[in-house]
């Protein structure tokens, strides 16, 4: 990812509709969200989130599919992926100690005997 693309998904990100739809779509997984679904998620009308969702699409951060007479939103794992691969790629020059903690995290599990509630995690 160049630092162009990286400015994109960042201004994108920078709004908290935007940042919550993303995060709702990560959740969601590949198979995605309509986007009625996540206007009701987010509590904003059909027009905003329209707007929001060209936002993100246009930054690369989201994508949609047509499935029948909806349109499905889902997260760009792969440019998610490549903006957090774009911020750690000076990361912690003469502290490996602190890499191998950014490279050990799990992000995408739950943690160990943790229950999930829909989006929230339960202990």
């Amino acid at each position: 990812m160049d630092e162009r693309q990286a400015l994109s998904s960042f201004a994108a990100l920078s709004q908290e509709t935007r940042l919550a739809i993303v995060r709702a779509l990560v959740v969601a997984g590949p198979e995605g969200l309509a986007a009625g679904i996540i206007a009701e998620r987010m509590g904003v009308s059909a027009t905003n989130v329209s707007f929001h969702l060209k936002e993100l699409e246009r930054s690369g951060l989201i994508s949609q599919r047509r499935m029948s007479r909806s349109i499905l939103y889902s997260a760009s794992y792969e440019t998610l992926a490549e903006l957090i691969k774009f911020l750690m790629e000076d990361c912690c020059a003469g502290h490996p100690a602190i890499r191998e903690n950014v490279e050990r995290s799990d992000g995408c599990s739950s943690p160990a005997g943790a229950l999930t509630d829909g989006d929230n995690i339960v202990a």
